[in-house]
């Protein structure tokens, strides 16, 4: 498998710093994760959550410190960092908080739980985050700030663009291919060779035999499509580069 090297890493057994960006239950699971790693060995030394939420900070969330908001990280320039956002009425948020961070790749973490099952010839992006259960069988290519929640299971060949969110359950055949940001809901299955346009959602539990284009909202058995996905106002502005094109039109 491959990962990218983790920020400050010298190859020593030295624990590095890390901030979660986010204390939401994705955040709180990810944070599961970094304590189970930590069980077998020296991993991360877990500073805290970075949260706007003002009846957080100076709190504690399941027993882990908000140390901060998020424009803290500003004040622990030597720690990794892991954004951990992304509800289904919201799933844009991750994007725009790495946007709005503004920090250079090599700063953000990839958490893997230990209790997965993945190739090595899985490629994991930064700021990736792979909860326990997930299947990687070959050849699978998984971008930045990606999240994959447990039981999720990927066949060979399959691509999954930054950003994009592949809740509990979900099962990918061969060869599909998960553009930027897009959202597959738990217990979806996905048809050998289909693709998943960006910023799309799949509901939960449906079967998709067929492409999903770009902004697209797909659901039931078998998935149809139900409606466009309504863009967030600062993801249709030109000047977010990284807005898909498909957004701007």
């Amino acid at each position: 498998m491959s990962t990218p090297a983790p920020p400050g890493s010298t190859g020593s057994a030295a624990r590095r710093p890390l901030l979660v960006v986010g204390a939401g239950g994705f955040g709180r699971e990810t944070v599961e994760a970094i304590v189970a790693l930590e069980a077998r060995g020296p991993t991360w030394d877990l500073l805290g959550f970075l949260d706007d939420s003002p009846t957080l900070v100076g709190g504690s969330v399941d027993g882990v410190a908000v140390v901060g908001p998020i424009a803290a990280v500003t004040a622990h320039p030597e720690a990794a960092v892991v954004v951990t956002t992304g509800r289904p009425d919201n799933y844009f948020s991750r994007c725009r908080l790495v946007r709005r961070l503004g920090l250079p790749r090599a700063r953000y973490a990839t958490v893997v739980h230990p209790d997965t099952s993945l190739a090595s010839s899985t490629v994991l992006g930064p700021g990736t985050v792979v909860l326990a259960g997930v299947v990687t069988t070959t050849s699978v290519t998984i971008g930045a700030h990606v999240a994959v929640m447990p039981g999720v299971v990927l066949t060979h060949d399959d691509r999954v663009g930054d950003f994009a969110t592949l809740t509990s359950g979900a099962r990918l055949a061969g060869g599909v291919i998960v553009g930027e940001g897009a959202y597959l809901g738990a217990g979806c299955l996905i048809r050998e060779g289909v693709s998943i346009g960006a910023w799309s959602m799949v509901g939960m539990g449906a079967v998709v035999v067929r492409d999903v284009g770009p902004g697209e909202v797909w659901a039931g058995v078998p998935a149809t499509l139900r409606r466009r996905v309504e863009i967030p106002e600062d993801f249709l502005r030109p000047a977010a580069t990284s807005a898909p094109e498909w957004a701007r039109r």
